[in-house]
């Protein structure tokens, strides 16, 4: 049997909460530490469908992407959904992890495998960490070993998102070389794409107003969708879990799916 505390360490491992923003709710945000469990789902966000699931399947422990609860609650009441949740979810002896932007800014985290799905060259930190030992920080940024198109690096991105459309600022045949990675929505970091002389900025979601700054800014953005930026990643995470605790039983929500669907 393994218990949650050893679980816990070893997200901590290679997703320091210490990378984690300061706005942030990240590490065990539900649970006993002290338990021993047996299985693990890892999903992006907790809804009511995961939640279905990880009851119906006896689940021990939920990693979330996305933290729940996100903000400090007075109540845990089943007046809103949150709530329902909640109190589902710690009626049937659930814990939920959540390493949101530790994973995000992580040496193998989010954005890193993003540009590296790029095949980006000289992979930095988009917006380093002040006195960070391992020189890590929010996004990423680098360069193609040779001049492509948006639609080049758009075809690339759909492939290893499994996507068949994104959405770009600007010119789709426009030449681009260096590139700055944020994943979610990561519109906040399009100053730093800017300073940093970025061509293109690869994010999941952006409003309209910083669509409309990236192009006033020579900037262009592509928009491949909050879900798909992020839940590549939590698929891979069930399974180094896995691989981490083979007596474990872990895999991604099979009934997790974007919210929002083309008509």
């Amino acid at each position: 049997m393994t218990k949650l505390q050893t679980v816990c360490q070893f997200m901590e491992s290679f997703a320091p909460l210490r990378l984690a923003e300061d706005w942030d709710n990240v590490g065990l945000l539900v649970g006993d530490r002290r338990r021993e469990i047996q299985s693990v789902m890892t999903c992006l966000t907790v809804t009511p469908d995961s939640v279905a699931e990880a009851i119906e399947k006896s689940v021990d422990l939920v990693v979330a992407h996305h933290p729940l609860p996100f903000r400090a609650v007075k109540r845990v009441t089943t007046d809103s959904t949150a709530g329902q949740m909640l109190w589902d979810l710690i009626g049937h002896q659930v814990a939920i992890y959540s390493p949101h932007t530790a994973f995000d800014s992580a040496a193998g985290g989010i954005n890193q495998q993003l540009a590296a799905a790029m095949e980006l060259q000289g992979i930095e930190p988009l917006r380093p960490f002040a006195d960070d030992p391992d020189s890590l920080g929010s996004g990423r940024v680098g360069k193609l070993a040779a001049m492509q198109t948006v639609t080049s690096v758009a075809t690339k991105l759909k492939q290893f998102l499994n996507l068949k459309d994104v959405r770009i600022t600007g010119e789709p045949d426009r030449p681009v070389k260096k590139i700055a990675v944020g994943c979610g929505s990561g519109g906040e970091f399009l100053t730093a794409a800017k300073r940093t002389g970025c061509d293109l900025f690869v994010t999941g979601e952006a409003n309209f107003h910083s669509c409309l700054e990236a192009e006033a800014s020579d900037v262009t953005l592509l928009l491949v969708g909050h879900y798909a930026s992020e839940r590549f990643a939590v698929e891979q995470l069930a399974g180094l879990i896995a691989a981490e605790f083979p007596q474990l039983n872990c895999w991604p929500s099979e009934q997790e799916h974007p919210p929002l669907q083309w008509v």
